[in-house]
Formats: structure tokens, sequence, C-alpha cells
């Protein structure tokens, strides 16, 4: 009887071991919806940085243009006064009366008339 007393013991330590195992079911911590809400949220997060650097970079480039206008702007303005010099100094009265010489015209006093500016 010993031995099969025995083996009534080992047989119950099995069948305990047996029931004792259960499956633990662990619930995540974030819900489908506060996923989707994530995922969602990082999207916008996203979406909203690449519009603020292309806003960024247009608005970079709008003043590079305008820099560049105003470069151009001063550039005409100063070739511009230097034109006007230019005519001052070639509408000078002794050049005038060089040119003419050299045409072949010969001053008269009588024919001369003043003609103010």
């Amino acid at each position: 009887m010993n031995s099969f007393a025995k083996k009534i013991q080992e047989q119950q330590p099995e069948q305990q071991r047996q029931t004792v195992q259960t499956v633990v079911v662990r619930k995540s911590k974030i819900s489908i919806g506060e996923l989707f809400l994530l995922c969602a949220l990082a999207v916008m997060v996203a979406f909203v940085s690449v519009k603020m650097i292309s806003n960024q970079a247009a608005i970079y480039k709008v003043n590079k243009d305008i820099q560049q206008a105003e470069i151009s702007i001063e550039k005409q303005t100063k070739a511009n006064e230097d034109l006007k010099i230019q005519v001052k100094e070639l509408s000078g009265y002794e050049r005038l009366w060089k040119k003419a010489e050299e045409l072949g015209l010969k001053r008269n006093d009588n024919n001369v008339k003043v003609v103010q500016e």
C-alpha cells in the first residue's frame, strides 16, 4: 500500500499544479479610441510643422526678392543721376560754342536771344 499511497500523493500535486495555472489577461493601458486620437494628434502636429516651415520659406523668398528689387532700384537711380550730370556737362555753353564753330557757324550778336531756364 505504501507504493500505492505514493502514487496517489504524486498525482495530487500534478492535478493541483494544473488547476492552479490561470491565464492572466492584461488590458492595455491605452484604449483604441485614445490610440486613434494620439495618431490624429501626431498627424496634425506634423502637418502644422510642415505648413509653418513652408510659410517661413515663402516669407524668406519674398524678402529676398524685395532686397533684390531695392538693389536694382538703387543701381538705376545712381545711373539716372550720372546721366543727368552728363547731360548738364554736354549742354554747357562752351561745348555748344565749340560744336557750332566746328560746323562752321559764326556768332552774330544781333541774332542772340537769352532764354531763361
